[in-house]
């Protein structure tokens, strides 16, 4: 009897002591480093450039936000690059900011500006350019410093609508694909997606910390006249939002899934007025985003809780890449580029599919190269939870993941190199994405 009493004395003790510890804080920072290269270096994106960078037209950024539900620490990056680094890159920053801010989790994710520095997967042992190095270690430190400016937080989703570009990939009465890069009279074009999608994070007095754009376009206003580094219309949506809430803002654009959507306004040369376009472009998108961020209230989560999944999953090449060399060969393509090509088709396809369940609320799906809109239009279709958002371009690179109807008609982006992994790899990330999800919102049971 009295070691039962005992017994029960602890498991009261331990009860009192459990209710008497404070429930878990949702905390927040975000912050931004200047990334632009210092020297002039090839760019990113276009194949029949004149040249290296010649200067640059407007700063290119890392942008950071980073989430605390204290257990999990997830860093999200938004890079106005091309593509995000290769994965070895990526490891610098994550071992790092593991050690020196207890970041558990990093995510990088890239505009897709076609007007960044150029992006090799990998480098032989140093050669990773200055410039990129430089980078890395200004996004470590701007991690760093944002795990020590983390402060109570308060999040709110909302949602709107804007057409600022087009499907390119035409279907004709005969079946064939016509490529429509642009599309100044705005013809209406199939599968589309205009929705604006919106994050917005407040501290404990309901002041923005940082606001999340989620919107599918290609970054390609400027086009390969310009030599100059320039964030293209993404960089001109977040400057609208950040002059609107103030200096203590960070605006992060969260490209969704644009492997076939153009602006209207495409690879606009600057003597017809690129840079005015692509003002015009980033502020539609701005104004939109700013409305719907205006109109969300923000709440401190009851029980925040942070869940991530990184899942590679293999694929099989869908051709041979000797002869895919052989052809651009014989298309004239130059030898600078035929070894960055043969670079590009020697990487293994190990594709991160990474799945994100923020509060048990919001969802986000990331695919490792240029999807094609209508897989995020499914993911936002399935995924279980009150709001959910798409990233392309995010932690990886490995060209275009067309579905498979797209694959079967053809056209750039659907065939040839640009899509080089097997046919279906985009819909079976989705679905892991989504079985993910079911599993972290205790849906889909991982017992008999």
């Amino acid at each position: 009897m009295p070691q039962y009493s005992r017994m029960c004395g602890a498991l009261l003790l331990l009860a009192l002591l459990s209710c008497s510890l404070p429930a878990a804080e949702f905390r927040a920072a975000a912050t931004k480093a200047d990334i632009t290269p210092a020297d002039l270096v090839a760019l990113w994106g276009y194949s029949d450039r004149s040249g290296p960078a010649t200067g640059t037209r407007d700063p290119l950024y890392a942008k950071v936000l980073l989430l605390d539900d204290g257990a999990t620490r997830l860093a999200w990056v938004t890079l106005d690059l091309g593509r995000p680094f290769g994965g070895e890159s990526m490891n610098l920053v994550r071992d790092r900011v593991r050690s020196s801010a207890e970041v558990t989790h990093v995510c990088f994710s890239a505009s897709h500006t076609h007007s960044g520095p150029a992006i090799d997967e990998t480098y032989e042992p140093g050669q990773r350019p200055a410039w990129e190095t430089a980078a890395l270690d200004r996004i470590a430190a701007a991690i760093e410093s944002a795990a020590a400016g983390l402060q109570p937080a308060r999040i709110g989703t909302g949602e709107g609508s804007v057409f600022i570009g087009h499907n390119r990939r035409y279907l004709q009465a005969d079946g064939s694909v016509k490529m429509l890069w642009r599309n100044a009279t705005r013809t209406p074009t199939h599968p589309l997606d205009p929705r604006v999608g919106v994050i917005r994070l407040d501290n404990a007095d309901g002041h923005p910390l940082a606001v999340v754009v989620n919107y599918a376009c290609h970054p390609v206003v400027f086009g390969p006249d310009n030599l100059e580094y320039s964030a293209d219309f993404p960089g001109a949506m977040a400057e609208v939002v950040e002059t609107s809430f103030g200096p203590d803002c960070v605006c992060l654009f969260l490209q969704g899934a644009p492997g076939d959507i153009n602006p209207y306004y495409d690879k606009m040369k600057l003597e017809e007025g690129a840079e005015t376009l692509m003002r015009e472009t980033g502020r539609q998108l701005g104004d939109e985003a700013l409305r719907v961020a205006k109109t969300i209230e923000t709440v401190a989560p009851a029980t925040p809780q942070i869940q991530i999944a990184f899942e590679t999953r293999h694929f099989k090449p869908r051709y041979d890449s000797e002869q895919l060399l052989e052809q651009l060969r014989r298309q004239g393509v130059s030898d600078h580029y035929l070894e960055r090509y043969r670079i590009y088709l020697a990487t293994p396809m190990d594709c991160v599919v990474t799945t994100a369940l923020i509060n048990r609320e919001i969802a986000i799906m990331g695919m490792p190269g240029e999807p094609f809109v209508e897989f995020g239009l499914n993911f936002r279709d399935r995924a279980p939870a009150k709001a959910s958002y798409f990233a392309g371009y995010c932690n990886g690179y490995h060209g275009y993941f067309p579905t498979i109807r797209a694959a079967v008609e053809g056209g750039y982006g659907a065939v040839g190199i640009t899509a080089r992994t097997e046919v279906g790899a985009g819909e079976a990330m989705v679905d892991l994405a989504v079985i993910r999800l079911l599993t972290m919102q205790g849906l889909l049971k991982t017992e008999p």
